[in-house]
């Protein structure tokens, strides 16, 4: 099983990813997703900017999948994350992971979502409502003490 990791500027189709990663496949008993989307901060928020180094994030984001992949039984692994203006409502990131069992899809996907939360390769800046171009937003608090646990 090789993992697809993209990184791409338009939005995606959850459901028509999910049927390109299992077709005609009879041995997964599990799919699990998460879809991660832009939130308005309150009110404040028109747009968040994802930045990345083209070749390096998703080199970097292929080897943690092969890692998860080794970890875990898993049938199938995909990681999408885009780039570019993002407004609030609107997706940013997807992870799917397939196994015959739920747990080790359960478990990839989480740690998969620990890792581009906290430490993939991409910057984002806010762009607020106001027309202020806001700071560069740095992983939380809550988000590094997550993905220790994968230590």
């Amino acid at each position: 099983m090789t993992p697809i990791v993209r990184i791409q500027r338009e939005d995606f189709d959850l459901a028509a990813e999910i049927a390109t990663l299992s077709a005609g496949r009879r041995d997964i008993g599990a799919v699990v997703s998460f879809t991660g989307l832009c939130r308005d901060e309150g009110g404040t928020l028109a747009a968040l900017e994802l930045e990345h180094y083209p070749g390096m994030a998703e080199a970097e984001i292929a080897r943690v999948a092969e890692h998860a992949a080794a970890r875990w039984p898993l049938l199938g692994l995909l990681a999408i994350h885009r780039y570019g203006r993002v407004a609030p409502g609107e997706q940013i990131v997807l992870v799917i992971a397939t196994s015959a069992h739920r747990r080790a899809a359960f478990e990839a996907a989480d740690f998969m979502m620990d890792y581009l939360k906290t430490r993939a390769p991409f910057w984002k800046r806010e762009h607020l409502i106001d027309g202020r171009i806001g700071g560069w937003v740095e992983a939380k608090g809550e988000d590094d003490d997550a993905a220790r646990r994968w230590e």
